[in-house]
């Protein structure tokens, strides 16, 4: 990576910009999460994707990555336990109370493995 310099009053200072993304919409809950993560706990691997111009992708791909895998695994768990449509249509409390608990597992799964990872 060639960087050129200006100089402003005897000091040089390196010209950078950052890349213009194509996706302009804001960032999902896990690409925040992740970034959060990296800022607090690996700040090398922050700015080192920083100033590569490759974070915002980097986020993007890990916030798509942890939302699908939470879908696929309140799915299989629903599957597993025989929540289904009629469940929900015959006693919605359970069907509620059941789904809310495994998000919280497939939250927790991804979280740990994904965004923490």
């Amino acid at each position: 990576m060639e960087l050129t310099y200006t100089e402003v009053d005897g000091y040089f200072y390196p010209d950078l910009t950052l890349p213009e993304t194509e996706d302009h919409r804001p960032l999902g809950k896990y690409g925040l999460l992740r970034k959060t993560y990296l800022k607090r706990y690996r700040p090398m691997m922050y700015d080192r994707l920083l100033l590569a111009g490759k974070l915002d992708v980097h986020l993007r791909k890990i916030d798509a990555l942890a939302a699908e895998q939470v879908d696929r695994v309140i799915a299989d768990l629903a599957a597993k336990e025989g929540v289904d449509e009629q469940l929900k249509a015959t006693d919605q409390l359970r069907w509620v109370g059941q789904m809310n608990s495994f998000k919280a597992a497939a939250e927790e799964q991804v979280l740990r493995e994904i965004v923490y990872g």
